[in-house]
């Protein structure tokens, strides 16, 4: 049996609503942990609505009311990209960011101190990797925000 073409379209939103999420996580952690580049504040708050989109798309597996956790998750991933926008601007230094810069600090049972001391600091501001002049922010907002109108507008089409 042939699906409809409205029924097309909402799988192709859901698998990209699934996919989507799971590549630039995967993405982000190779970088962290095969590529050495720990995330800022502002990469952590990227990773956050991926993680939201994430968990609703596989939501929309298995709740009723598929096409809502779809949209959600819609919505969580174009979130990731307003905020990849706005590092990509920090980094840019299009405008002024509104947060610290963080840092990844281990213990391990030895002096705390000179755990502080000698951990990287990353900052927010700086880009730490790029690509034809784009770095991981910009390519976020591309992806991520890509991806957003192609579901919302998979999900808004009609069967004629």
């Amino acid at each position: 049996m042939a699906l409809s073409k409205s029924s097309r379209n909402f799988a192709m939103a859901r698998a990209l609503a699934l996919v989507v999420p799971v590549a630039l996580l995967g993405g982000a952690l190779a970088f962290q942990y095969l590529g050495g580049l720990y995330p800022c504040e502002m990469c952590w708050w990227q990773r956050y609505g991926h993680i939201a989109g994430l968990v609703f798309a596989l939501a929309a597996f298995v709740v009723p009311g598929r096409r809502f956790w779809v949209a959600l998750a819609g919505l969580g991933i174009l979130s990731s990209a307003v905020i990849g926008a706005f590092h990509a601007g920090v980094e840019y230094g299009w405008w002024q960011g509104f947060t610290a810069c963080t840092t990844t600090v281990k213990f391990g049972g030895g002096d705390p101190l000179s755990a502080i001391m000698a951990a990287p600091v990353i900052r927010c501001d700086v880009v730490q990797w790029k690509m034809f002049g784009i770095s991981m922010a910009g390519y976020n907002f591309l992806v991520s925000g890509t991806a957003a109108l192609v579901i919302f507008a998979l999900l808004a089409r009609k069967e004629k």
